[in-house]
């Protein structure tokens, strides 16, 4: 059974609010990393519940850095990565406990659902989310970026899909997004973001609400879909704002 070679890897913060029910999904596991950055809340109170959950703490020092070294601790060289928000189907793990792991160069990818308070979301660039998140790590890791990081595939990787749903519950309110904008922001900041004038500024911040809100269909997710929309104009107003206020004001010494 696949399950007894592969460990699930997760980073959490602050993640006491769905954590409990990721665990439970993953009962079938006999090993989960959960790698905790700090958190303040029940968090890992709630890991120590679980008796197949080892639990680790350590610095954040940008998500893709973080996931390499999370999946470093692992007793498994093949790794199901996941975060503290997702909860795997019955569907997808049995598709994980018959999953071929006797090619180091196969990766699996999963379809993951996105969920905005209740209800699936299924355009404003959340629907048909493949994410490859079953790996050998002798083979594959994520890149170095701090933030959207993503496993790099090189020509010699074996891409395949499994069946059955990743349930991410990724808002539970409105004001995460806002949480969420700053974290992401700073962290950009932090990458050496190039400066933008203010008018670029807000033709990049605009063009990105047209493209989530209308070609990518977000107009049909309703209210949803304009929140997304606005989050993601917000996110990239406030990725190149911070750089060229700090500068100016510098400047301006």
């Amino acid at each position: 059974m696949a399950l007894g070679e592969m460990s699930a890897v997760m980073i959490t913060r602050d993640a006491a609010a769905t954590l409990a029910d990721c665990l439970a999904s993953l009962a079938g596991f006999a090993e989960i990393i959960v790698f905790d950055n700090g958190s303040t809340d029940e968090t890992a109170a709630i890991a120590r519940r679980f008796a197949n959950v080892r639990l680790a703490s350590g610095e954040f020092t940008g998500f893709g850095p973080t996931k390499n070294h999370a999946a470093s601790l692992a007793g498994h060289d093949w790794i199901f990565m996941l975060d503290s928000d997702e909860i795997a189907s019955e569907a997808l793990v049995t598709s994980l406990a018959q999953a071929d792991l006797e090619d180091p160069a196969r990766i699996y990818f999963v379809d993951r659902h996105n969920y905005f308070m209740g209800k699936r979301v299924r355009h404003s660039g959340w629907g048909m989310d493949w994410l490859p998140r079953v790996y050998h790590r002798e083979r594959h890791r994520y890149t170095d970026a701090l933030v959207h990081e993503n496993i790099a595939l090189g020509s010699g990787s074996r891409p395949a899909r499994l069946e059955g749903a990743l349930e991410h519950l990724a808002v539970r309110e409105i004001g995460q997004f806002l949480v969420k904008v700053n974290r992401y922001s700073e962290l950009r900041r932090q990458a050496a973001q190039p400066v933008h004038s203010p008018a670029v500024i807000f033709c990049r911040s605009g063009w990105s609400f047209f493209r989530t809100y209308v070609l990518r269909l977000g107009f049909l997710d309703g209210w949803r879909g304009l929140v997304i929309a606005w989050s993601d104009a917000n996110g990239v107003f406030f990725k190149y704002m911070k750089p060229y206020a700090e500068r100016r004001a510098a400047e301006q010494r």
